[in-house]
């Protein structure tokens, strides 16, 4: 079975508008044409050096906050990092993001094509539940439709049905992937940055405006994030709450940030659910200190891949600690203004300026998620400078 970085079967359109080129986390859909690095890697006999994941699934879930595998990074996570991110391919190229068109911001096929259809047909998954985001921003009639679309189709979940890759996994694995901003309110949604505490909890984790309005809102007949959410994870923990599971939520940009508020939500609703892991690609900073303090308590484990030339990942607010603000009184004002925000989680940190043929790309391109594929894909420890050839190396050998 392969899964390989892919060219898209149909191009993934996206409506182009000048005055929002450099404005919030909008993110360009991707075409991933990278040649697969690693050859029938599902097969367990393709290379025996290599521990095989069903083994330490835990360790690759985060379990241990991926203690030993970020730097150097492991060549097993690196597979599964990028395989994590096909998902979110998936969920761009699968979008309809022409605004003229009478089925904007809806879902461009049918759930058993949404994997197959943008080029991923061997994924084992099969998709169970889409999901819509609503903006909780409500404009005049007279907006255009691509600046006023209430609900827009953001991602979808899957649940991993094949018994080869059950195995090669170690569990049964359910993704839920979102895309990153497209319709004009997410843009509005994405620039209200001030910290609004989290609803049915007490006034200390913070999180961002924006991102909590478009994960708790509903709109008519049009379910929140949240619910959408809830249910898909329940009827998965039902149905299969006898076996090993894992719960991996996955997004860019935006869809980064509302992974992170997903794998809270389902921490704190379902009291005996599995591992969940985030892997965020490209995110923008989410809550406050408070907030972050309760995801290590839930346990619920981030791995935050973050180019440094990225703009994005270094937004909104502030990051103060005692540190970096001994003025006590500076500290008050910005905390008072409800903009002191943490990062959160375990960071994986790469850089364009190190990366062959990416030295000089624009500030929308180091943000682009089919960049941060290629980084993850070629990333070297500054520790290991040979590193990168031995791979290479190693991989001939493999293809021969």
């Amino acid at each position: 079975m392969s899964f390989p970085i892919t060219k898209c079967v149909r191009p993934c359109n996206r409506a182009s508008n000048p005055t929002l080129q450099n404005v919030g986390t909008i993110t360009k859909p991707t075409t991933i044409t990278m040649k697969p690095q690693f050859p029938n890697e599902w097969s367990s006999s393709s290379s025996p050096s290599l521990p095989k994941l069903s083994h330490r699934w835990e360790y690759y879930q985060g379990v241990d906050n991926w203690k030993g595998l970020l730097d150097p990074l492991d060549d097993t996570l690196r597979r599964e990092i990028i395989r994590y991110g096909n998902f979110v391919e998936a969920a761009y190229c699968s979008c309809n993001f022409d605004p003229s068109s009478s089925s904007y911001a809806s879902c461009r096929f049918p759930k058993s094509k949404i994997l197959s259809q943008p080029g991923f047909p061997a994924t084992g998954y099969r998709v169970t539940k889409n999901l819509t985001a609503t903006s909780g921003i409500h404009l005049p009639g007279w907006a255009p439709t691509w600046m006023s679309m209430q609900s827009s189709w953001i991602g979808y979940i899957a649940v991993c049905q094949d018994r080869r890759e059950i195995d090669r996994l170690g569990r049964r694995d359910v993704v839920i992937a979102l895309r990153g901003t497209a319709t004009g309110l997410e843009w509005l949604e994405n620039m209200r940055a001030t910290l609004t505490p989290l609803p049915n909890d007490d006034d200390k984790p913070m999180v961002e405006s924006g991102f909590l309005s478009l994960y708790t809102s509903a709109s008519g007949n049009k379910p929140s994030l949240q619910t959408l959410v809830r249910e898909g994870v329940s009827k998965i923990m039902q149905k299969y709450g006898g076996e090993r599971l894992s719960l991996t939520i996955t997004g860019h940009s935006l869809g980064a940030a509302l992974a992170t508020l997903a794998a809270y939500d389902v921490k704190k609703t379902f009291k005996n659910a599995p591992l969940v892991t985030v892997i965020s690609f490209a995110g923008p900073r989410v809550g406050n200190w408070s907030f972050r303090c309760r995801l290590e308590e839930q346990g619920t484990k981030v791995l935050r891949i973050v180019n440094s030339d990225d703009v994005v990942t270094k937004v909104p607010g502030f990051v103060v600690d005692g540190n970096e603000c001994s003025a006590g009184w500076v500290r008050k004002v910005v905390e008072d203004m409800q903009w002191v925000y943490a990062d959160v989680g375990c960071e994986l940190r790469l850089s364009s300026r190190d990366a062959p043929g990416l030295n000089g790309i624009n500030i929308a391109a180091c943000h682009e998620l089919k960049t941060y594929l290629r980084l993850v894909d070629g990333f070297v420890s500054s520790n290991c400078p040979f590193r990168a050839t031995a791979r290479k190396m190693m991989n001939k050998t493999l293809v021969r």
